[in-house]
């Protein structure tokens, strides 16, 4: 199985503008990405970026021992999302640096911890997480009923300039 992520310019740049700004205390922000969900064929499954939804500021709790800790309100408020308008949810946050992200050792047992509450509102589709650097970005991707999360096969950034990478 693949799963491709497709995103436009525009959202991006949004996304960019976003984790950009200061937090009082957090040391990053960090959102989420609203996309539909189409299959391709029978192995591929292609994820189309819908929104991109900031956390508040007063959703971010103050740990000091992480970037960026959200409340409870923060992911009600993208399972509220996911629940009205039929999407996957993914966490995406940006790691300050050019070239390849990755995750960290945080981010994927966090991710773990997350990613199955979305599946109590939208269990018939992919959700996941995305890292970003400033040019580029890696995600990972958990299909329903998989316990293991498949890393993007491919990025498609559209409008100008268009951009493919793996």
């Amino acid at each position: 199985m693949k799963a491709n992520f497709r995103i436009q310019r525009r959202i991006l740049d949004e996304i960019h503008a976003d984790l950009s700004r200061p937090h009082p205390f957090a040391a990053e922000r960090v959102g989420f990405i609203s996309c539909k969900v189409a299959a391709l064929d029978a192995s591929s499954v292609l994820l189309l970026t819908q929104s991109y939804l900031p956390v508040r500021d007063d959703h971010y709790e103050d740990d000091p021992s992480v970037g960026a800790m959200l409340n409870g309100a923060a992911f009600r408020v993208a399972l509220q999302h996911s629940y009205r308008s039929k999407t996957a949810i993914f966490h995406v946050h940006r790691h300050e640096h050019r070239g390849q992200p990755r995750f960290s050792h945080v981010d994927l047992s966090e991710a773990r911890r997350f990613v199955p509450d979305f599946w109590k509102v939208q269990p018939s589709l992919p959700h996941g997480v995305v890292v970003l650097s400033h040019d580029r970005m890696h995600g990972l991707c958990w299909l329903p009923g998989r316990q293991i999360p498949l890393p993007f096969a491919n990025y498609t950034v559209v409008g100008f300039p268009t951009a493919t990478f793996q």
